[in-house]
């Protein structure tokens, strides 16, 4: 098919569709939705720290192939035929990818490798032809990042080849190169780096698609909260218990989307310097908050499961933890997006590191009501400031 033929695929650049999120977009993100349920269920079921290591890395790896993907969506119009097509590729791919999480690092290295490979260069590749009729910088910046998805390729199968004692190490590799590319603006010897000014992503619809991505990871946590009460039954530890989980969970969804999410969506939608601040507030920091809603979940499904076994260091510290990287997260999110330090959050995530230090004299499902009273506290302060931010400007 020649230029002259080739349909576009891009998104309009003015109109409803420039930056609205497609019903196909939303079936896709279902295949994530799994993928998220097999990262927590690694921990649910293996308790140590090099199964937590497993946990953090394939997190990375799925956070990353979702954000690219994403930010490809940005230009590429999904209601185009081709597009919906390469989507429902991408899905299968993705599929196989999160059914071999759990075993990936062991007998299923090499399914998860090369679906991972095929899942990015496909759609990179992609995005670069789709660009070439009317975007010659934009195709030369997907052509980098293909060049990019086919160095780590080569590393992830390598991985995939070699013992399972050197695999960690050399996936560890492949997982810098993914997280440094961006950051180097994806540079190629002779081609040299990508230019900033071309991120021109939307900024509404990258908010949006983020937003959603964390609706998922909380969904996960309902369901591991729901499926573990289900297994208790209804003694007054198990709703105590249920009780605890369901509100952490509330009190995360209300840190982000009550104040963090349409102040960060209003501003990346009026700034100059977009792909920059895409890059740092909707690829970068979202891992943190991503860590804290899995690691949380993980937390709450085995205090429902043991709430009065105390002396318990390693559910402290995945509480305790994650809570406090999702803290953590939504402090850097809202200056990366234009607003202030919130001294609270930084403060609060101090706090709830230091409190892992109470699990030889706490229980568990004390311990689960006390970090939930640290983020009522932040979701408190922050409501208030909110109001009087409006009544001043009113």
């Amino acid at each position: 098919m020649t230029s002259a033929t080739r349909p576009d695929l891009l998104r309009p650049a003015t109109g409803d569709v420039a930056h609205r999120v497609t019903f196909i977009e939303l079936f896709f993100d279902l295949v994530f939705v799994f993928a998220v349920t097999q990262l927590s269920h690694i921990l649910i079921h293996e308790q140590d720290p090099l199964a937590l290591l497993h946990t953090v890395m394939l997190t990375m790896v799925v956070w990353m192939a979702w954000v690219d993907t994403t930010w490809a969506l940005s230009w590429l119009n999904p209601e185009r035929g081709p597009v919906s097509a390469l989507l429902f590729v991408l899905m299968g791919l993705g599929l196989i990818l999160a059914a071999t999480i759990p075993q990936a690092f062991t007998t299923e290295a090499l399914p998860f490798a090369l679906a991972l490979v095929a899942f990015n260069l496909g759609h990179s590749v992609f995005t670069m032809i789709a660009f070439s009729r009317h975007r010659p910088q934009h195709t030369a910046n997907f052509a980098r990042i293909s060049a990019w998805h086919a160095v780590e390729g080569a590393v992830w199968i390598t991985g995939a080849l070699v013992p399972e004692g050197a695999r960690v190490w050399v996936w560890l590799v492949a997982i810098a190169l993914a997280w440094i590319a961006p950051r180097v603006f994806f540079w190629v010897p002779v081609f040299g780096r990508s230019n900033v000014a071309t991120w021109d992503v939307s900024g509404e619809h990258m908010s949006e698609r983020v937003s959603l991505f964390f609706i998922i990871a909380l969904g996960e946590s309902i369901v591991v909260t729901g499926s573990a009460f289900a297994q208790t039954g209804l003694s007054w530890l198990g709703v105590t218990a249920f009780l605890a989980a369901f509100v952490g969970t509330v009190l995360m969804f209300l840190l982000y989307f009550r104040h963090n999410q349409r102040g960060g969506s209003d501003y990346i939608s009026r700034a100059s310097n977009r792909g920059m601040i895409a890059q740092t507030a909707y690829t970068y920091i979202p891992i943190l908050l991503v860590f804290g809603i899995v690691g949380s979940a993980v937390a709450d499904g085995l205090i429902l499961r043991q709430p009065t076994v105390g002396n318990d260091a390693w559910v402290a510290g995945l509480l305790c933890g994650s809570a406090a990287l999702y803290v953590l997260g939504n402090a850097l999110f809202s200056r990366a997006t234009g607003g202030p330090w919130l001294w609270t959050h930084l403060i609060g995530a101090v706090v709830l590191t230091a409190m892992i230090a109470l699990f030889p004299i706490v229980e568990p499902l004390v311990l689960s009501w006390t970090v939930n009273v640290v983020l009522a506290a932040m979701v408190l302060k922050e409501t208030i400031a909110l109001r009087l931010t409006r009544h001043t400007e009113e």
